[in-house]
């Protein structure tokens, strides 16, 4: 029986306010900041619903969240498939949503199944997504996962993941050669409807300017930390908002330099109201 994760979203705005804690790790090694305290459930509640009343979740990625819905009537689209959703993930690499969609839309124009991919030559596949750019290193990631997944289970077809766990599903999509963290964790929350938060370079970069990471962090151990710290009911709304806000907002970037540009750079921020997230600003360190 599929294990989803129902999310609610009147009851997460208009019921309690008050997030639901996030328990502490068993395991220390995921917790790659154990003595840094942010963000707390509430400023992630906070930031949530500051975000949402400034972008709303974007239909894009909101068809996604209405998949969870128990009622019939709210999601009237069919349900993405875990190969598509893996395999447009795949393509937004390194692209913009534009580009990564119109060479989706064209590998599924000129080769309809899996099947057809999988037999298609390199090449033809190639001018297919050349769009979506890096076409030879995204082709043949895409020719080699196709290949170990009928190799490994004889079809062209992922749908089995749904029955998994999160670290089931990592440790299957880990044996698919250039499949990284990051994808994985994007068909977690968006297609498996699993309780996961990816780390994009948007996401990155906010979370270092606000202080929920420590300056020096990577984008892996970013990705362990908010893992930890979130609470499971905000992730999927708080990544989406995350990463739009990322896209529209130019202030939201993690800055570099010496200390005192970043005093200077301080200072403009705390008169500058232009982006909500100034107020949840911390002095890096």
């Amino acid at each position: 029986m599929e294990k989803k994760r129902k999310r609610n979203q009147k009851a997460e705005r208009d019921g309690d306010r008050k997030p639901k804690s996030v328990p502490v790790a068993e395991n220390l090694k995921q917790q790659p900041f154990p003595s840094h305290s942010g963000p707390t459930p509430q400023e992630c509640l906070d930031i949530r619903d500051t975000l949402l009343s400034l972008h709303g979740l974007p239909p894009e990625l909101a068809k996604y969240r209405k998949s969870q819905s128990t009622d019939d009537t709210v999601n009237s689209e069919p349900t993405e498939t875990v190969l598509d959703g893996l395999v447009r993930t795949i393509l937004s690499q390194n692209t913009t949503e534009t580009n990564s969609q119109k060479a989706f839309v064209s590998l599924k124009s000129l080769f309809p199944t899996w099947e057809h991919v999988h037999d298609a030559e390199t090449k033809d596949l190639e001018n297919a997504i050349r769009c979506g750019g890096l076409a030879p290193t995204k082709t043949s990631c895409i020719k080699n996962l196709l290949r170990c997944l009928l190799e490994r289970k004889g079809k062209l077809c992922l749908e089995y993941l749904r029955d998994l766990s999160v670290d089931q599903v990592k440790a299957e999509l880990s044996v698919f050669k250039g499949i990284g963290a990051k994808t994985v964790s994007c068909v977690l929350l968006f297609n498996l409807q699993l309780d996961d938060f990816p780390v994009d370079t948007h996401i990155f970069e906010i979370a270092k300017t606000i202080g929920w990471v420590p300056a020096a962090a990577d984008r892996n151990k970013t990705y362990l930390h908010l893992n930890q710290r979130i609470p499971d009911e905000l992730k999927f709304d708080l990544n989406c908002l995350l990463y739009t806000h990322g896209k529209l907002c130019s202030k939201c970037s993690s800055k570099k330099g010496n200390k005192q540009q970043k005093k200077k750079e301080q200072q403009k921020k705390s008169n500058d109201d232009s982006c909500p997230l100034l107020n949840y600003y911390k002095e890096l360190v």
